[in-house]
């Protein structure tokens, strides 16, 4: 019996019609003669979903939603609700699939089960197929998704081959065909556990009730503690930082709580104003593509920086130049937040989230590429100091604040608002480390990996993942289209920059309008 977390359950809470709160992954692969299949996927998945929790269980809610829902095991868990199949139309270029992947990845996932699903996508051009794969981010972060995905993913092409036969009961369910998945209506209702009838590993209705009432009764102290931690970090928080003394006040949190760690400072985090800010549609694109890593890493060796700060680097004049093509480009450097995973090894089975989140100023206002490049390690530097010194927890203790019948109700409004008055950040960039050797599903290649994840109200219509994997940088881009009109064009600008950085002659007056093709697999 696992409860959920706050910071968990407010992944449930942020959902509504224009918002779906799963991350994603869409992986290339080479058909290997057409063993990547459904059938194949589906012998894949039963033999292996002991492996990852996450993909077994499902909610559980406390009646009338006094406390965080639980996870349960589901005793009527059926495939057919999870894996599905289509075929592109020809030709079956990156355009049509992202369209494809874009409309799903739009959809929220059924509450009613284990909340995740699996698409296998045919019909691409030069015979390659295509798996998306998403699961909610109540269940996983960015480490655990990435150890989700290796449970089904082999060193070899013939690894799948040597697992144990299937039972009866599982072949049963193979045959069952998939149902077309379809939107699923918000609130979506969650399955409440009594008495008679409670799921496997979770409490019936009188303990649930009773661990409601204590932990609200309880919840006063537990608010006041996490309102002091987090004012330990108050000067990092986004808009709390702007208050006046807000430097002042984390200080004075911090002797009071013992901690003598003298923290760097942090620039300003005023947030200027863009257009993929503000409230989001139900609607998202998509595009996606690579960059040589061993080309960020020549650029990382011979300026003496991280790979990670040259991928915000990357990001960064990106940005500044879509930007600039539409006359949008703020004084003031972008707002970005950045997720750092703070999973330690006794928690690496847990279902649920072990994050926090680094908020750092980019420099798209700096006009030189090389000065932006130094910019932007100075600015990740000092960030990453502060962070080492005292993780920052105050992402879960905000959600701690209010109890959780107040949260699940408030946090939709919250949201909304916070978008069209004062956004806390411009967008999410996140760069996830992935294995550099090439790994096989059902005896097919993954020859690419693009991450997909969230956006909100609050973070604005953009979000930026990349995936590191066999010598490749996958960067994946989703959108709403009401806030951002040229996903495509953004994701030609991040090659550009490379450029830029690996060719000192390219100066930054002739780098917007080039179009530079991503590298090909």
């Amino acid at each position: 019996m696992r409860q959920l977390t706050a910071l968990d359950a407010q992944f449930l809470n942020v959902e509504t019609a224009t918002t779906a709160a799963h991350v994603a992954g869409l992986a290339i692969l080479d058909p290997a003669d057409g063993a990547v299949n459904r059938a194949a996927l589906a012998e894949l998945l039963l033999e292996r979903l002991h492996l990852s929790p996450a993909l077994s269980l499902r909610l559980a809610a406390v009646p009338l939603g006094l406390d965080h829902p639980y996870w349960a095991e589901d005793p009527a868990f059926d495939l057919g609700n999870h894996l599905f199949e289509l075929t592109l139309p020809a030709p079956g270029d990156d355009w049509q699939l992202a369209d494809a992947v874009a409309e799903i990845h739009a959809r929220r996932l059924d509450r009613a089960h284990p909340l995740w699903e699996m698409h296998l996508i045919n019909g691409l051009v030069d015979g390659r197929v295509a798996v998306y794969t998403k699961v909610h981010h109540a269940a996983i972060d960015g480490v655990s998704g990435a150890e989700t995905l290796a449970t089904l993913l082999d060193l070899t092409p013939d690894g799948h081959l040597k697992r144990r036969d299937i039972p009866t009961a599982s072949a049963d369910r193979l045959r069952r065909p998939a149902p077309r998945p379809t939107p699923v209506p918000v609130p979506v209702p969650v399955q409440v556990a009594n008495d008679s009838r409670a799921p496997e590993g979770v409490p019936g209705l009188a303990a649930m009730l009773a661990g409601a009432a204590m932990r609200t009764a309880t919840h006063p102290v537990r608010a006041v503690q996490s309102v002091v931690r987090a004012a330990e970090d108050l000067d990092a928080i986004p808009l709390a930082a702007g208050i006046p003394g807000a430097k002042l006040i984390a200080k004075a949190a911090r002797l009071v709580a013992g901690d003598r760690h003298d923290r760097p400072e942090l620039p300003s985090l005023a947030v200027p104003r863009t257009p993929f800010n503000g409230p989001i549609s139900a609607r998202r694109h998509l595009s996606f593509g690579s960059l040589s890593l061993k080309d960020v890493k020549n650029v990382a060796k011979a300026h003496g920086m991280s790979v990670n700060d040259v991928v915000m680097s990357l990001c960064t004049s990106a940005l500044r130049s879509w930007l600039r093509e539409r006359d949008a480009l703020p004084e003031a450097p972008l707002i970005v937040a950045v997720p750092v995973a703070i999973r330690t090894a006794g928690a690496k089975d847990l279902v649920g989230n072990q994050i926090s989140a680094m908020v750092a100023p980019m420099p798209t206002n700096v006009p030189d590429p090389k000065e932006r490049l130094q910019a932007v390690g100075s600015v990740m530097g000092r960030a990453k100091r502060r962070f080492a010194l005292a993780p920052a927890t105050w992402l879960s203790e905000l959600c701690s604040v209010l109890p959780a019948p107040l949260t699940s109700l408030a946090t939709p409004a919250i949201f909304r608002l916070a978008g069209m008055a004062f956004p806390p950040i411009n967008l999410i960039i996140s760069n996830v480390p992935g294995p550099q050797f090439p790994l096989y599903l059902c005896g097919g290649r993954v020859l690419s990996y693009y991450p997909l994840s969230v956006l909100t109200d609050v973070s604005g219509g953009l979000n930026i993942t990349c995936f590191s994997y066999d010598g490749m940088l996958d960067f994946g881009i989703v959108a709403c289209p009401e806030r951002m009109d040229d996903v495509w064009g953004l994701l030609g600008h991040l090659r550009t920059a490379l450029e830029e950085l690996l060719d000192e002659r390219v100066g930054d007056e002739f780098r917007d309008g080039v179009g530079i093709d991503l590298v090909a697999r």
